[in-house]
């Protein structure tokens, strides 16, 4: 009896232990494929401008929509320049000849002469008139279509003439309404306000960083695996990934492996791999979302 007691216990024991192992490594807490740091794709927001702040609405920490208008570099002095170069256009305009208006005298001597061509032609066919009268009418007419053409011609010249002082202008203006638009500063993505460079009121200059920005809502672990570890992962593979939750406990999430890379490069100091004798490793990037819990620099690791 005493043995079979110890048998039994034996077994209880080894059970018991089995299920720990197993327990710990659903925690994360025992044996990982790779580990590695989270980070995210940071954007380092610039001014396009050059001048005083006048608004600038970024704190760090701070939650930011695409497209949202977070600061404004002051316009005045190009406001101020582009109404006088639209006053030099409007100027240069009001020279152009009105062509219909000064053609309408002549266009009004042409019908008269034309009714008087046709009143003389019926007079000579009853021998009423000369065919001198006649042919004084003809010349008179061709003179006149003549002095249209020319002065039509003339006047479309000027026109197109003073038409072209202004295309000059007209690039201006819309050079400095580019300006004017770059003066808005636009959030370029939706994310987190990481760092900020600038305050309200200060002078900025073109290319100048005002505040970097990440989108935290996805977050990228960078991990490291040997060579003998390639066939076991391919992209779109989900993987188990665990974070410190602290008290000795880890937190486990799911990712996603969407970049292997191509070149092999030596171990990085700071990462462990499951062979840690290997001199060159392959990098791997994990897509995990994250839930606010991860943070960029955060340790990792991996369960593939």
């Amino acid at each position: 009896m005493k043995k079979i007691f110890n048998i039994t216990a034996a077994k209880s024991l080894s059970a018991l232990f089995i299920l720990l192992v197993l327990n710990g490594c659903g925690n994360g807490n025992g044996k990982f494929d790779a580990t590695g740091t989270f980070e995210s794709e940071e954007v380092i927001v610039s001014s396009e401008a050059m001048g005083k702040l006048v608004k600038f609405d970024v704190e760090e920490g701070a939650n930011l929509k695409q497209d949202q208008i977070v600061g404004l570099v002051d316009t005045v002095q190009l406001y101020l320049k582009k109404k006088q170069l639209e006053a030099s256009v409007k100027a240069i305009i009001s020279k152009q000849p009105d062509i219909a208006t000064q053609l309408a005298t002549i266009q009004e001597q042409i019908q008269t002469a034309t009714t008087e061509k046709k009143r003389v032609e019926n007079l000579v066919k009853f021998n009423a008139a000369t065919t001198k009268q006649l042919d004084d009418l003809n010349g008179q007419l061709d003179l006149l279509n003549k002095q249209y053409n020319a002065t039509k011609s003339s006047l479309t010249i000027t026109k197109q003439g003073l038409q072209s002082e202004t295309y000059p202008l007209q690039a201006q203006i819309e050079q400095i309404q580019d300006q004017i638009n770059k003066s808005i500063i636009k959030n370029p993505l939706e994310g987190t306000v990481l760092t900020r460079y600038a305050k309200q009121s200060e002078i900025t200059t073109n290319g100048k960083a005002l505040y970097k920005i990440a989108d935290l809502s996805t977050m990228t672990l960078r991990a490291y695996v040997n060579g003998n570890q390639l066939g076991e992962i391919k992209l779109g593979q989900k993987v188990k990934v665990f974070v410190d939750k602290g008290r000795n406990e880890q937190k486990e999430l799911s990712g996603e492996i969407y970049w292997v890379s191509s070149k092999a490069e030596f171990t990085p100091k700071t990462i462990q791999t499951k062979d840690e004798r290997a001199n060159l490793v392959y990098a791997v990037k994990i897509k995990v979302q994250n839930d606010g819990y991860l943070k960029i620099g955060m340790y990792g690791e991996v369960i593939f």
